[in-house]
C-alpha cells in the first residue's frame, strides 16, 4: 500500500527528527531476510535504543538532506534498512552483530558524525566497547593507584605493628 502525500510528509518529519539527534546512521541491505529474523533484529534494536526502520529510499534521502548525513544519499539504492542512534556505536553494533549470524543482512554504508564509513569502518565502529564499559574501564584504572597505595599503607602498618610486638 502506497502512502499519500501527508503520510509521506509525516514519515520524513519523523525520520528527520531522529536524524537531527543522531550521531550514527548505518544502512544495510536486507534482501531475502525472513520476517521472524527481521522481527528479532527490530527487538534487538529497541533494547539498545536504536531507531530501526525500512524506508523508501526517496523518503530517506529527503530526511537526511541538509544534515551531516547527506553523503549517504548517493548510497541509498535497493531494499535498505536504516539504523539510527544517538549513541555513537549502538547502530553499528546492532546491525553488525545481527549480520554475523544472518548472511542475508549486508552492511552497505554508514556515517558517524558526518564522516562516511564503508563496511570495514562500520565493523570497526561496532567493535568499540559501549559507553558504560568504557566508563567502567576508566573507573577501574583510576582506582588502581589508590588501591595500591592503600595496600602499601596496610603492609607498612602491619610491619610496624609486628616490630612493636617483637620489642
Amino acid at each position: 500500500m502506497s502512502l499519500n502525500l501527508n503520510d509521506k510528509k509525516a514519515v520524513v518529519a519523523e525520520v528527520s527528527a531522529k536524524v537531527a539527534a543522531a550521531q550514527t546512521i548505518v544502512v544495510a541491505e536486507y534482501r531475502g531476510i525472513q520476517v521472524g529474523h527481521l522481527t528479532q533484529l527490530r527487538s534487538n534494536a529497541r533494547t539498545q535504543g536504536v531507531y530501526l526502520r525500512v524506508l523508501k529510499n526517496t523518503l530517506a534521502r529527503r530526511a537526511v538532506e541538509g544534515t551531516a548525513f547527506a553523503d549517504l544519499a548517493s548510497q541509498m539504492t535497493g531494499p535498505l534498512i536504516y539504523s539510527i542512534s544517538e549513541d555513537a556505536v549502538a547502530a553499528a553494533k546492532v546491525i553488525n552483530d545481527f549480520a554475523k549470524t544472518n548472511d542475508k543482512l549486508v552492511v552497505k554504508v554508514g556515517n558517524y558524525a558526518g564522516k562516511s564509513l564503508d563496511k570495514a569502518g562500520v565493523q570497526a565502529l561496532a567493535n568499540i566497547p559501549s559507553r558504560e564499559v568504557l566508563l567502567a574501564q576508566v573507573g577501574s584504572m583510576m582506582q588502581m593507584p589508590i588501591a595500591g597505595f592503600v595496600r602499601s599503607l596496610a603492609a607498612l602498618a602491619a610491619k610496624k605493628e609486628a616490630e612493636s610486638t617483637d620489642s
